[in-house]
């Protein structure tokens, strides 16, 4: 018995031993100290090199300076629209007057001037500006320009953090930019992409109750959502390029790709008139004008298409005054080139009325010059406009004259002395009918528009109409037509062989 219980206690010590061991060995049984924790790889995958992290620390550093030098808007304005349009009201019930709004603003000066858009304080009855170090103010609007979306506030505070304005003639596609703003009420948010286009118009954007509305704006990838709208698009300098303004949007309201900003040097034109005189007075230059595509260069003997062609020169404008004709291409203003109506309309925005511009035009072949000094907006007739308009104006009258040019997709006739009467017109051919997708639509020529000159010469007839469209297969022709309210377009349109 005594043998045994000595076996049995070797094996009880064997055991423990052997327990003991598991436990020290670290089968997960006993914790480590915290000192001797150690989790994830001794070094990161990749070693950034110089270049890198020098790129990395502009966004860090650009983030760091300009963010105080954006401030948050919250406005109440007069309702213009039921807010809640897509709720149910029960009857009787008292529907808001007023309704709140927020949107960003840059800080332009130490003594308390702010830019933001017109959209954000349209209709205030009251505006709030919170600060950075988040002291509130009480703002005053100094003044608005509906036709580029700008507006001036001033709250009464020293020594504030100005933004640098750059100069956004010098952008680039492609070019890194930041959008710092409030989007959504999260303030002091900062994003970044790239430049993706610049001169960005027809939008639809700005003034849509009539033609005065300047669009040139940037388009960039740099997330941008409500809220945003005021705030900056800035470079990796720090310098303010553009005053975000809008997003393209699929009807959610956010951000889905890509936004729109208005550039820093139109932004600095209106700014300073809007400080100095609480309006904006610019010039115009009394035009209507339209981008030259490729068939109108051909037809005009240019060898390749750019410019704008002057449609219209408006009765009593500027251009009225000087040897400026219909029919002329502006290739320059200043000397820089243009080739696009929203470019030229953007142009001549940042110049005050008074101010004299330098064109370069072609005519017949050849480059002129023409100084024009600008009037201003308080005239009659001051617009530099796309003139697009293709109004039908149906009419069952019709001459035994008719020819139908099935290789361009248009058909025209005689006009009646009814229709020249009411055309106000002494000669001309009638468009009746364009083929669906054919070269005349596409060039926007439709049915009710009178054919009046071809090449700048007079077209009496369809046969006289006819021969000179014959001479001229291969090529491309210049058409000058005349819309039911007396409003004449030049176009160039491409004649197969």
């Amino acid at each position: 018995m005594k043998s045994k219980g000595m076996w049995g206690a070797v094996a009880l010590i064997v055991v423990g031993i052997i327990f003991g061991a598991v436990l020290v060995s670290g089968f997960g049984l006993v914790r480590p100290s915290l000192a001797d924790v150690n989790i994830g790889a001794p070094e990161p995958p990749v070693k950034l090199n110089a270049d890198a992290n020098s790129f990395s620390r502009a966004f860090i550093e650009v983030a760091k300076t300009v963010t105080p030098e954006i401030v948050q808007i919250t406005v109440v304005a007069k309702a213009e629209n039921n807010p809640h349009s897509n709720f149910f009201f029960f009857p009787f019930q008292d529907l808001p007057k007023e309704e709140e709004g927020s949107g960003s603003g840059i800080i332009i000066s130490p003594d308390g001037y702010i830019v933001t858009n017109y959209h954000v304080v349209k209709n205030a009855t009251s505006v709030k500006v919170g600060l950075y170090d988040k002291r509130v103010f009480t703002a005053k609007v100094v003044g608005t320009d509906p036709n580029t979306d700008l507006a001036v506030i001033k709250i009464d505070a020293h020594d504030l953090p100005a933004a640098y304005l750059g100069n956004s003639d010098s952008l680039k596609v492609g070019q890194w930019v930041m959008a710092i703003g409030n989007p959504l009420a999260l303030t002091s948010t900062v994003t970044a992409g790239i430049v993706s286009a610049l001169g960005r118009g027809h939008l639809g954007l700005v003034n849509m109750n009539n033609s005065y509305g300047i669009e040139d704006y940037i388009q960039t990838d740099a997330p941008i959502n409500p809220g945003n709208s005021g705030g900056a698009l800035v470079d990796l300098s720090g310098a303010v390029i553009g005053v975000n303004a809008a997003i393209a949007t699929s009807g959610t309201g956010t951000f889905i790709g890509y936004g729109f900003a208005i550039p820093i040097n139109l932004v600095k034109s209106v700014s300073k008139q809007l400080i100095a005189y609480g309006k904006v007075d610019r010039g115009y230059i009394g035009v209507q004008i339209q981008e030259v595509d490729d068939a109108t260069a051909k037809a005009l003997g240019m060898d390749e298409p750019h410019g704008v062609i002057i449609q219209k020169v408006v009765p009593g404008g500027a251009a009225s005054k000087e040897d400026i004709k219909a029919g002329d291409v502006i290739l320059k203003v200043d000397g820089k080139p243009v080739n696009k109506a929203n470019e030229l309309q953007s142009m001549i925005a940042t110049k005050p009325a008074g101010s004299t511009v330098d064109l370069t035009i072609y005519r017949n072949g050849k480059e002129i010059d023409r100084k024009v000094t600008l009037k201003g907006s308080s005239d009659e007739n001051k617009t530099e406009n796309v003139s697009n308009d293709n109004e039908s104006n149906n009419n069952n009258n019709s001459e035994s004259e008719t020819l139908s040019l099935k290789d361009v997709g248009m058909s025209v006739r005689n006009l009646t002395s009814q229709e020249k009467t009411s055309y106000k017109v002494d000669n001309g051919v009638m468009i009746t009918d364009v083929t669906p997708y054919g070269a005349a639509q596409n060039q926007n020529l439709g049915r009710g528009l009178v054919i009046t000159e071809v090449n700048k010469e007079p077209i009496k007839n369809v046969s006289q109409f006819k021969k000179l469209i014959d001479n001229k297969k291969g090529s491309a022709i210049l058409l000058k037509v005349q819309d039911s309210k007396g409003d004449n377009m030049f176009v160039g349109l491409e004649i197969p062989k």
